[in-house]
């Protein structure tokens, strides 16, 4: 009886420990690519304040990508006062801006990848294939913009279901041009039991472990396309796999 406790207790710190060791990986891959998290908005001289606040985004090889949501990305900027989009993120104590141009967008997709001048952290993107239903993934960005200064937050949410970016609506009244248009060409999302918010749109949905990104966080596109059957929008959250931006770059040869 002694020696059969023994065991338990032997295979119950085997798992304990295991566990706490999964779990104390995610410090070191923040550490590593909270550099690489940007906020992405404009930047207007004369405006107060300078800076305006539009989503998050993160940087890939070679160091000079952005990649965000491409709803994220304002179609009019006023040119004649000098608006520019632009990234902003912290080094040590500072907070800096970088002005950015638009490399690449898919717009089907709600992806956009934005050039700088600068080479930042790069964060490694992974195998959105290889994702399953019940795996936990990690999402870095800033939810409420620069209100509190460029400070990213992390979540974790797992991957609740593998699901279409659109549901058919019964109802006449609720279809549209841009509903009608993403019904012909459906893709799957990732579909996460944990809570973004909208300026979390463009933010790397990461294995905690490695660091790699398998997808990004989408608040705004895909939920428009999938909940317009419902009254009142639910928290649920969704990421674009990083699949389509793997196809975007390769399409624009930036990669």
């Amino acid at each position: 009886m002694i020696k059969l406790l023994g065991v338990l207790l032997s295979g119950w710190l085997a798992v304990g420990a295991a566990t706490v060791q999964a779990e104390s990986k995610l410090p070191d891959t923040l550490a590593k690519i909270k550099p690489g998290i940007v906020a992405v908005g404009t930047y207007l001289p004369k405006r107060n304040p300078r800076a305006s606040f539009m989503g998050t985004g993160f940087v890939i090889a070679p160091g000079n990508l952005v990649v965000t949501n491409a709803h994220v990305i304002p179609e009019l900027l006023d040119r004649e006062h000098l608006e520019e989009v632009a990234v902003f993120y912290r080094q040590g104590d500072e907070e800096r801006m970088l002005p950015a141009t638009v490399a690449a967008t898919d717009k089907a997709h709600d992806l956009a990848v934005l050039k700088i001048s600068a080479t930042l952290t790069a964060l490694p993107l992974g195998d959105a294939a290889a994702v399953r239903e019940g795996q936990v993934y990690a999402f870095t960005g800033y939810p409420i913009g620069m209100v509190l200064g460029l400070f990213p937050v992390t979540h974790r949410g797992m991957i609740s279901a593998i699901t279409p970016n659109v549901i058919p609506t019964i109802n006449a009244g609720q279809i549209n041009p841009k509903l009608i248009s993403r019904l012909e060409t459906p893709y799957k999302v990732f579909q996460l039991d944990a809570t973004a918010y909208p300026g979390n749109s463009g933010s790397p949905l990461y294995d905690a472990d490695s660091g790699k990104v398998v997808g990004v966080i989408d608040k705004v596109f895909v939920q428009e396309s999938k909940e317009s059957v419902l009254s009142h929008p639910s928290g649920i959250s969704y990421a674009i796999p990083v699949t389509h931006l793997d196809n975007l770059l390769k399409d624009k040869q930036l990669r």
